[in-house]
Formats: structure tokens, C-alpha cells, sequence
């Protein structure tokens, strides 16, 4: 399946899903994330088959970068 976000086309079937090595075996809320060309795709490891988050390489090193500082604690 392919599609176009945000002037990326993305194969999301050569996705190659990826979860952190933090993550158990019997873990229920984890992301996964691929790297596809030029775009960074972010799932819910629950739902494979549903919605999937797509990244410019630029909002992805953003978004890394704002978790690294603690942007995001609550």
C-alpha cells in the first residue's frame, strides 16, 4: 500500500516495524517505528493495522529531540 503525506510517497509494505529493546515481551503499550526513504512511520504496536504517524526526517529529529528534553513529561 502507498501513500502520499505531506509530499512523501511512502511503500508502507517495505515498512520494516521496529520496537525499543526497552520494550518486554508481554508490553501492551509500545510504539513501533520504520524507516521508508526519506520518511519515519510511528504505529501503535497494539493495532498493526491501523493508522500509522508519518515524518518528514526534519519533525521526526524535532520530536526525538523535544522527548530527549523532557518536552513531553507530564
Amino acid at each position: 500500500m502507498e501513500v502520499e503525506v505531506k509530499g512523501l510517497r511512502v511503500d508502507l509494505s517495505r515498512a520494516v516495524w521496529r520496537k525499543s529493546s526497552q520494550s518486554g515481551p508481554n508490553c501492551d503499550n509500545c510504539v513501533e517505528v520504520a524507516f521508508v526513504d526519506d520518511a519515519i512511520l510511528l504505529r501503535d504496536s497494539k493495532q498493526p493495522d491501523g493508522s500509522v504517524l508519518v515524518f518528514t526526517e526534519a519533525e521526526w529529529d524535532a520530536f526525538v529531540g523535544g522527548a530527549k528534553d523532557g518536552e513531553f513529561d507530564l
